[in-house]
């Protein structure tokens, strides 16, 4: 009797095994029949979080890599879009980030003030003097580029970066037409968290408030601030113009999106799959850059035509007022912060323009 139990006991532990080998070879099959591959077929899901609606470059930009990653993959690698600050907002989406509860950001380089400090370099005023300056001034092998792709403090904090996207040249709106830089004193102006943007702000004679990018519509309506500073494409599709009675196009800033993704995850893919993720985000940035101009252009025309807000177009000696108050100081300023030696070679390049 004993000898039959044991038996019995043995033939149904060989049957639970048989059972779990099956079911693990029809969870590889499965994984092979989404894409096939050395591996074994994993499949993998990005979870891709940003703060702006989908018609925005930013938004645009993410569904063309979404596009291109689940074709490049086969279906292997899925991307799940998260816009609008549906998941994580301003606050938050970092920290998400680095705990691999998204793997994939496009944050505005100001959001980086905490992690990575020199990234401050893209919140310089007037580091740009048109969008065209944009892929030579912020290259990967440029010094400002080098700042950005080979910052040391973001692969510390587990972030590498897959990419640099656009939305172009920031303009200032408020309630007041501003032609000056006093045409600024007195008033308050929301901006990102950064404190080059703090000091800017400071060098006009305004005063600045931090405030997340899906708050900014409901504090210039309730008066919590009197203005901001935004290219045109994030005014006209967060409907900030309609609490704005003038915009001036002055051109003073840049809003750059580092495209980010947790590092542990990308080296967690394979290596088939690391190069169809980096290979999309590139095709992604590029087609950022096509599609920012039109969208800033068609922004301010809308804007123009539903008649609520005057835009003011600078004169280049107007513009020129606006910069001689931020340009070398504010620069200077952060040399600590940014890198001395990045400071002086942009300061070098603005001498020999």
């Amino acid at each position: 009797m004993i000898r039959r139990h044991g038996r019995r006991s043995k033939v149904a532990v060989l049957v639970v095994a048989a059972a779990l080998v099956l079911a693990a070879c029809g969870a590889r099959g499965a994984g092979a029949d989404a894409g096939g591959g050395a591996d074994g077929g994993e499949s993998f899901t990005i979870k891709f979080s940003h703060v702006v609606t989908p018609a925005t470059p930013k938004g645009q930009a993410a569904e063309r890599f979404k596009e291109v990653v689940e074709e490049r993959s086969g279906g292997r690698v899925t991307v799940e879009i998260y816009p609008n600050s549906e998941l994580y907002g301003d606050k938050d989406e970092l920290q998400a980030l680095q705990s691999n509860s998204v793997q994939m950001l496009a944050p505005a380089s100001a959001k980086f003030t905490t992690v990575a400090p020199a990234l401050q370099v893209l919140d310089l005023p007037f580091l740009f003097d048109s969008v065209e300056d944009i892929p030579e001034v912020a290259s990967p092998d440029s010094a400002v580029g080098k700042a950005i792709y080979e910052n040391e403090a973001l692969a510390a904090s587990n972030i590498k970066v897959m990419g640099l996207w656009d939305n172009g040249l920031k303009q200032l709106s408020s309630n007041t037409e501003m032609r000056t830089p006093a045409s600024l004193a007195g008033l308050s102006f929301r901006i990102q968290p950064s404190d080059v943007l703090r000091s800017q702000f400071e060098k006009w004679g305004a005063s600045s408030t931090p405030l997340a990018f899906a708050e900014v519509y409901n504090a210039l309506q309730q008066g919590v601030v009197n203005g901001q500073e935004n290219p045109y494409s994030n005014i006209e599709s967060q409907n900030m113009h309609t609490v704005q009675s003038h915009i001036t196009e002055s051109n003073h800033g840049y809003i750059g999106y580092v495209l980010v993704i947790n590092n542990q995850f990308f080296e967690s893919l394979p290596p088939d799959l690391q190069e169809v993720v980096q290979s999309s985000a590139d095709e992604a940035s590029t087609y950022n850059r096509e599609v920012a101009a039109k969208l800033n252009s068609d922004a301010r025309t809308t804007i123009e035509q539903a008649g609520t807000t005057t835009i003011l177009d600078l004169t280049p000696e107007e513009r020129q007022a606006f910069k001689d108050a931020v340009v070398p100081s504010v620069w200077e300023q952060y040399a600590d912060v940014i890198g001395p030696e990045l400071i002086a070679d942009l300061l070098a390049d603005q001498a020999a323009q």
